[in-house]
């Protein structure tokens, strides 16, 4: 029987033959989960021999990630903002520069009714109900199978209560709940054309939808601002997580669809454009 050590070993080779560019974190994770462990379990016990029956659940989620599934998708689940959140191809993965977008928000803390455009996961949305416990969040999504994984994790985390889910285009399903202190959105910034740019992994298992737009990647911004300041109380901000090549150009359509408020942008930790805020 191999050692957990040699599989190991023997699973970075074969993810990293097939283009991954993280195969032995990728090999821990999945096998880990394939043996229920902790990934530090795994230091623990490499001299362990594996059993046939132990070695085909780890074989199959190889031989998945390997042609290419997100590693997310195949563990069910993603670290956002230090808690974990279920993930289902139904839904955008939730990614590290998603916290900039979190992060400046939780400057507005006095916000109290918060609308989250586009919620999918819900990361975005259960985040700020987690971290501002006197807050109501209204997130919506056109998808209702990304609702229904949304739900799931509001109830994760315990704030179910203060997270109204509402199936919805941008923000049509928020008419009945103005004004909001605060409105956030990550949508969906890629151009057709760009597509192609994109890791495989994104490319090809990742929902299109809530990835790709038309035109010049600004479409969904020019939706979600149109009437926008209606929805707004007097002191309430926006903020996009936007693509940093086109930062200024979503800060442009904010000013011109929200007169009167300051706007500003914020950098991600490698400098770049990341979050476009008015406020």
């Amino acid at each position: 029987m191999p050692t957990l050590l040699e599989v190991l070993r023997l699973s970075t080779g074969f993810l990293a033959q097939r283009g991954s560019s993280t195969a032995r974190l990728d090999a821990e994770l999945l096998t880990a989960h394939s043996l229920g462990l902790r990934r530090l379990d795994l230091y623990l016990q490499f001299d362990r021999p594996l059993r046939e029956e132990e070695l085909q659940p780890v074989r199959e989620l190889l031989r998945r990630r390997g042609a290419g599934e997100p590693v997310a998708y195949l563990l069910g689940e993603r670290e956002f903002y230090g808690r974990a959140f279920a993930v289902t191809p139904a839904v955008l993965i939730p990614r590290p520069d998603t916290e900039t977008l979190v992060e400046a928000a939780l400057q507005h803390r006095d916000a109290r009714r918060i609308a989250d455009v586009g919620t999918g996961s819900g990361c975005i949305a259960v985040t700020m109900a987690c971290e501002l416990p006197d807050a109501h969040v209204v997130a919506t999504d056109v998808s209702a199978e990304a609702l229904q994984v949304a739900r799931a994790n509001a109830e994760r985390h315990g704030v179910a209560e203060r997270v109204t889910f509402v199936q919805g285009a941008w923000t049509e399903p928020l008419r009945d709940g103005a004004p909001f202190d605060m409105l956030l959105s990550n949508p969906p910034y890629v151009t057709e054309a760009e597509l192609g740019e994109l890791a495989a992994d994104v490319r090809n298992y990742e929902p299109h939808t809530a990835l790709v737009v038309p035109g010049d990647g600004l479409d969904a911004y020019r939706r979600i601002l149109d009437g926008v300041d209606a929805l707004l109380g007097a002191n309430a901000c926006v903020a996009f997580e936007v693509d940093p090549r086109r930062a200024e150009q979503v800060e442009a359509l904010m000013r011109a669809a929200l007169p009167g408020r300051r706007t500003r942008r914020i950098q991600d930790l490698t400098g770049r454009d990341r979050v476009v805020e008015a406020a």
